[in-house]
């Protein structure tokens, strides 16, 4: 069941309702102090949307339950023809299945690719239209235009993603209602190995083997963010990195078994 945004119970609302509250009763002991818990709110809305794990100002799925030794591996920033074909590979010989968090502009570029994940039984998420990573900082007509754009996109392919993952996993106060009037809920993760969408490859399967927990959402990447980017070294830590979740007695699960929220339907009729 998709999980809806409620405004009034998010830790957002109930922060700010409770900064309100104690300005007003510090206010009557000295004004001066008044504007403290003002300050400090201000400061977490400024801060929570670094916080990918963090639903400050809406339900954010980062992990799934904790009490089985499974994980849900997914995929940023692609399709690229260089790499997604190999991860697919690596994936197909060991029977797991990814969820692909994909760009517009890529699809539109590869779309061998999006029917290629498919068949293989992958599942395929929203990641904005053109992955702007000032995405939060626009309105909330431009935040709907970059969700609608990869949607449109993808209904040529006969699906609509039901998930939603912003560009670098920031969100902001804007995003929960966009998201409630699509249907869609907004996925991130608790593990990730900060490669700075794959300019840092090295030591990737060692960070994520490290972090990695019983119902973690891994986060990968299948970009190449230049020609000199060492696809051979990606591979090998990709690799280690799946032989490493198996060796280490854990399962990769689809996304939607993990979290129990519905990922992507499928049989959209096609424009």
């Amino acid at each position: 069941m998709t999980r809806f945004y409620s405004p009034w119970k998010t830790p957002a609302f109930r922060a700010g309702l409770a900064a309100l509250l104690s300005a007003a009763a510090l206010f009557f002991l000295d004004p001066r102090w008044g504007i403290l818990p003002l300050l400090l709110f201000v400061l977490s809305c400024l801060m929570a949307p670094f916080f990918p794990r963090w639903g400050y100002f809406l339900p954010v799925i980062s992990r799934g339950p904790a009490n089985q030794r499974v994980v849900a591996l997914t995929v940023d920033d692609g399709p690229d023809p260089e790499m997604t074909p190999r991860l697919l590979v690596l994936l197909g010989k060991r029977g797991m299945k990814a969820t692909f968090f994909v760009t517009g502009r890529e699809v539109l570029r590869h779309p061998e690719l999006i029917r290629k994940i498919l068949a293989e039984g992958h599942t395929v998420g929203n990641h904005s239209f053109s992955h702007d990573v000032l995405l939060m900082l626009r309105s909330s007509r431009r935040l709907a235009e970059e969700i609608d754009g990869l949607q449109e996109v993808l209904s040529s392919f006969g699906i609509r993603p039901r998930v939603f993952r912003p560009p670098v996993g920031i969100t902001n106060p804007r995003l929960g209602p966009v998201l409630r009037q699509r249907g869609m809920s907004c996925v991130n993760f608790d593990c990730r190995a900060l490669d700075s969408g794959n300019r840092r490859v090295k030591g990737i399967s060692r960070k994520l083997l490290k972090k990695m927990r019983p119902g973690s959402i891994l986060l990968i990447h299948d970009c190449r963010p230049s020609e000199k980017t060492d696809v051979s070294r990606w591979i090998s830590e990709i690799d280690a990195l799946l032989e490493g979740i198996a060796r280490s007695g854990y399962k990769v699960v689809p996304l939607q078994e993990l979290t129990g929220i519905p990922v992507m339907e499928r049989g959209i009729p096609v424009a």
